[in-house]
C-alpha cells in the first residue's frame, strides 16, 4: 500500500479492494475514512481532490500529538525498568526536552532545528548523546505506536559532534597515591576501597555486597546485583554478573572485617550502615563525603569512588595484563570500552593479574600489618 503523507493525513490506494483510503490521527485516535474506487478516482490527485470536497483538508483536521503527550506515553510504555536508567531518563526529559519541544507536534521535529539546540545545550558531549538517543527512541516509539508512519527516523541525520570526547580527566591513582588515601579512610570506607581496587568494582556493587557472596573455602567473591538510591536491582549490564577470585590478602581483609562488624550473618550487607540498623548498606553520599574528607587530608586531590575502577584498570596494565584479559576483568562487552575509557575470572592469566593488582593494593602487607595490629 503506497501512502502520500501530508500534514494532518494521508491517502493510501489498498490494492487489493481497488479503494482509496484517506487516515488521519484525532490525538491518540486513529480515525480512516473510505473515498472511492480507483476506477471513480484514477490518480491519487483526483482521491485527493475528493478529500477536499468532503471537507477534509488537511488545515481543518488535528495535527496529531505532541512530544510532550509521545513523553507521556513513552514512560508508562517503553520507559527502562532499571531505576538508576529510568531516573537519568526522567532527568532528560524533564530538564530539556519538554522544556524546548513539549508543545512541538511529533511529526514536526526536523533535523536541522534539533542538531542546532543540540549544540547549545549545556552539557557535556557524552551526555548530549544521551538526549540524542532519547529523542530517537520517542520518534521511534511514535512509528511503533502508530502515530507516525514507519520510515527514516529524522533524528538519525542528527550529529553530535564531539561525543567521545571528555570534559573530566579521569583519574586513576599511583599506588603511592592509593596508600595515602587509605591512611585517611575510617572503616568500613578502607575496605570498601580495596575491595573496589583490587577487583575493579563499582560503588553500586561494592555496596550491594552480602556476606552470603563470599565463598571462603575457594576464595571467591559473586557479583549478583547493584544498589542505588537504596534501590536494589540487577547489575548494570549482563556480562557483569561475574565470580571473582580473591587474593589471600584481601580474603584475609574481608574476615577481619566480619569479625569486626555488627551485622555478620550471611543475608546481611558486608558494608551495612549501623544507622539503618543494617538494614541497608552504607549510601553513596557518605561515601562520597568519606572520600572527599580523606583526599583533602592526604593532600592528593579530589578522588572520586569511581577512581578506583579507573585505578584498577591502569594497574592491570601495569603489570603486563594482556588486552583481552583486561577486557574480560574489567567485564566489558566491546574491548574499544576497556582500551578507551578505562585506562567471571576463569583463567590462570585473569587469577595472576588479580593477584599482582592487589599486592599493589596491599604493598608487601603493609596494610594487612597496619589492621591486624588495630
Amino acid at each position: 500500500m503506497r501512502t502520500q503523507r501530508h500534514a494532518s493525513g494521508s491517502v493510501s490506494l489498498n490494492k487489493q479492494r481497488g479503494i482509496w483510503v484517506y487516515q488521519w490521527y484525532d490525538g491518540p485516535v486513529h480515525h480512516s475514512k473510505r473515498i472511492g474506487t480507483k476506477q471513480e478516482f484514477p490518480t491519487k490527485a483526483a482521491a485527493w481532490l475528493e478529500v477536499a470536497r468532503l471537507g477534509l483538508q488537511p488545515s481543518e483536521l488535528p495535527i496529531g500529538e505532541t512530544v510532550g503527550s509521545m513523553i507521556e506515553r513513552y514512560k508508562a510504555e517503553r520507559m527502562p525498568k532499571r531505576h538508576t536508567t529510568a531516573r537519568v531518563y526522567s532527568c532528560f526529559l524533564r530538564n530539556h526536552i519538554l522544556p524546548k519541544w513539549g508543545d512541538e507536534q511529533i511529526q514536526a521535529l526536523r533535523p536541522r532545528p534539533v542538531e542546532l539546540w543540540l549544540r547549545e545545550l549545556p552539557l557535556s558531549p557524552k551526555s548530549k548523546t544521551h538526549v540524542r538517543a532519547l529523542m530517537h527512541a520517542l520518534v521511534e516509539y511514535a512509528m511503533w505506536a502508530g502515530i507516525l508512519e514507519v520510515s527514516r527516523n529524522p533524528i538519525s541525520l542528527v550529529r553530535n559532534t564531539g561525543a567521545t570526547q571528555k570534559t573530566r580527566k579521569t583519574r586513576s591513582l599511583s599506588v603511592e597515591e592509593f596508600h595515602a588515601l587509605l591512611k585517611e579512610l575510617h572503616e568500613p570506607f578502607a575496605t570498601m576501597a580495596l575491595v573496589s581496587v583490587c577487583l575493579g568494582l563499582r560503588v553500586s556493587e561494592t555496596l550491594a555486597l552480602k556476606w552470603s557472596d563470599v565463598d571462603w573455602l575457594d576464595a571467591r567473591l559473586s557479583i549478583q546485583r547493584g544498589i542505588v538510591n537504596a534501590r536494589v536491582a540487577d547489575v548494570k549490564t549482563q556480562g557483569s554478573a561475574r565470580t571473582f577470585n580473591l587474593s589471600a590478602e584481601l580474603l584475609d581483609r574481608l574476615k577481619w572485617w566480619k569479625q569486626l562488624s555488627e551485622f555478620s550473618e550471611p543475608e546481611d550487607w558486608i558494608f551495612a550502615s549501623p544507622y539503618k540498623i543494617g538494614r541497608q548498606p552504607w549510601c553513596y553520599t557518605a561515601v562520597c563525603r568519606e572520600l572527599s574528607r580523606a583526599s583533602a587530608a592526604a593532600q592528593i586531590g579530589h578522588v572520586s569512588s569511581h577512581s578506583f575502577r579507573h585505578t584498577y584498570r591502569s594497574w592491570l596494565d601495569a603489570v603486563d595484563t594482556k588486552p583481552s584479559v583486561q577486557q574480560q576483568m574489567m567485564r566489558h562487552s566491546d574491548i574499544r570500552t576497556t582500551m578507551n575509557i578505562y585506562g567471571d575470572v576463569v583463567t590462570d592469566e585473569m587469577a595472576t593479574a588479580g593477584n599482582k593488582v592487589a599486592q599493589l593494593a596491599f604493598q608487601a602487607n603493609s596494610v594487612r600489618t597496619e589492621y591486624e595490629g588495630s
